[in-house]
Formats: structure tokens, C-alpha cells, sequence
């Protein structure tokens, strides 16, 4: 049990499978100048946080507390923070990648990088919301530029950033197509999706045309292959950040454009996708809930690939 001055943490010491995750206590932070220190209610857990567990990805070598989502309240704030008080409910995204840290009791953030939670959703539903919100905010919004009435292809429509990705091309006016297996396509129905794909069976490329814009969540191949499905002009938005040059001189030859992407943690993003969770037009499906204590069961189901939506880890 912590202390007044110290927390509990997610840690591991060296990089593998979900076992390697411990409960550990460690000394409480101290907010710095425009920082706060969040007691974390519920934190999403995203498929970059068993990436980095099992390879260290950007953050190299453990020890280190995964974790980039956070809802929660706010403990105390450093010197100059204007926009927080003790008590305020908060969601943000930290800074990504090395802000991470919210798989714990507390958390400090940058002041800039936390909103306030809407007060009609629970921590759960905020938890789960800004990673995968803000991906899909940047990529369609700021990167794509998507417009009403044009016609976007999302892979893995039902992931974490596929089906919040789906929900805020609706929300921009768009005519969503959406990949999954077979078994998700009436949860793509049910969350706006106007055409779903099956890609195991079918290939995509020859049964989509002339859409304005991918947002690609796969990667590799997946990305070069979906370039002929743009019309001249389109474009695709990749979130995996490191891969071949191939994909820039393809989409050249093809008169298309290819950009990858790392999410960025912004206020104002976080505000817009507060704007479409009070507006009822954005909302996470919940794959799963896990107390902090159980994050390694939470990062052995991520693991399979086979969730629907997002998991959360949740403090008491």
C-alpha cells in the first residue's frame, strides 16, 4: 500500500511478454513550473504499450512505467498553472513518446497536454479516449484535411483507432469505408461505417476505387497496396511512423500523396475530441477493464489482437 510520498507502478526490468510487467512502489512526483500531477482513475492501455514492453521502441532499455492515456484528478499543480486547480477532473494524451508513465497511481503532465474531462462520461470512457482520439483526429483533420462528403478508407475499422477514427470521419461528414473480419462488420454498422470489407476475403484493392483518403493502421505491404485505391490527388495517412522510402516514390508515381504520422500531444486536439464526446458523436468501445494490478492480463489479451475497441486500466 503507498505512502503520502510514495505510489503504486506498472514497471518491468527487462523487455518480453506480459509477465515481465510488476507492481512496484516508487517515490510520489512533484509537479514542476506548468505541470500537474494527476491521480490517475483510468488509463487506456494501446497497442504501443506492448510494443514497448516487448522491444523497448523508442524508450530503449527498462526500466521504465508505460502508459500515455490518463483520466484522472488533479493532485496539485507546479508553479504558474493557470488553467487547473486541485480537484478539476482531467483526460489528456502525455507526450508521446517520452511523457509516458500513467500505468501508476499518480502521474505529472505538462499542463498543455491535459483538458477537462466532459462531465457526462465516466474515467473509464476518458481513459480509453485520447491516444487512439487523437491519432485520428491529427491523421483525418490535420493531415488528410478530410471534407464532407468525401470517401475514406479505414483498415482495421475496429481496433482502438479504427473505430474512433470511423466516428470522427462521420462527425466530419465523410462516407466511411471500413476493413475488419467478417464477425465485426454489424459493430462497424452500429458506429456509422457505410461499407464494410472483409479483407480476408476480399481484396481490397480491386473492390474499393477512387477513395479521397486511407488512414492506414497495418503498415508494410498494407500501406503500398492501398495507394491504388486513391483517386489522383488522395491521400494516405499511415500512424506507423518507420517503414520504406518505397511507399513515398510509389504514391509519387501514382500522382498521390503518403504521409506517416506520430500522434503529437496537443490541448487543442484534446479539446475538439472533448467537443465530440459531449456532442454524443465520439465514444470508445470498452474491450475491457483491468485493476492496475492486473496490467499484464491486460497486455496478454492486447496481445491476441482480437479486441475489439480498447483496455483500460483503472484505480480504485
Amino acid at each position: 500500500m503507498s505512502t503520502q510520498n510514495t505510489m503504486r507502478v506498472i514497471t518491468q526490468d527487462v523487455l518480453g511478454g506480459p509477465e515481465v510487467l510488476k507492481e512496484a512502489e516508487v517515490e510520489r512526483p512533484v509537479p514542476k513550473p506548468n505541470e500537474v500531477l494527476v491521480r490517475v482513475r483510468a488509463a487506456g492501455v494501446n497497442p504501443t504499450d506492448w510494443k514497448h514492453r516487448a522491444t523497448g521502441g523508442f524508450l530503449g532499455e527498462p526500466p521504465f512505467v508505460l502508459g500515455w492515456d490518463v483520466s484522472g484528478v488533479v493532485e496539485a499543480v507546479g508553479i504558474g498553472v493557470a488553467a487547473f486547480a486541485p480537484g478539476d477532473e482531467v483526460f489528456g494524451m502525455l507526450p508521446y513518446p517520452f511523457g509516458h508513465g500513467s500505468h501508476a497511481e499518480y502521474v505529472v503532465a505538462p499542463v498543455r497536454a491535459l483538458t477537462r474531462k466532459p462531465a457526462g462520461v465516466d474515467h473509464t470512457q476518458a481513459g480509453a479516449l485520447p491516444l487512439v482520439s487523437l491519432t485520428a483526429w491529427q491523421a483525418l483533420t490535420e493531415h488528410a484535411d478530410l471534407q464532407p462528403g468525401q470517401r475514406v478508407l479505414i483498415h482495421a475499422a475496429a481496433g482502438g483507432v479504427g473505430h474512433v477514427a470511423v466516428q470522427v470521419a462521420k462527425a466530419r461528414g465523410a462516407y466511411v469505408i471500413g476493413t475488419a473480419t467478417a464477425g465485426k462488420h454489424e459493430f462497424l454498422r452500429g458506429i456509422g461505417v457505410d461499407e464494410t470489407i472483409d479483407y480476408r476475403e476480399t481484396d481490397v484493392t480491386e473492390a474499393v476505387k477512387d477513395v479521397d483518403v486511407v488512414l492506414d493502421t497495418i503498415g508494410g505491404d498494407n500501406a503500398l497496396r492501398s495507394l491504388r485505391v486513391l483517386r489522383p490527388g488522395g491521400v494516405l495517412v499511415s500512424i506507423l511512423p518507420v517503414g520504406s522510402d518505397d511507399l513515398y516514390q510509389e504514391a509519387e508515381r501514382l500522382g498521390v500523396r503518403a504521409l506517416r504520422m506520430l500522434v503529437d500531444a496537443d490541448r487543442g486536439g484534446m479539446e475538439a475530441v472533448a467537443g465530440l464526446v459531449e456532442a454524443g458523436k465520439l465514444r470508445a468501445t470498452i474491450a475491457g477493464t483491468f485493476p492496475l494490478a492486473e496490467a499484464a492480463e491486460a497486455h496478454a489479451l492486447g496481445d491476441t489482437g482480437r479486441t475489439t475497441g480498447k483496455l483500460v486500466l483503472l484505480n480504485d
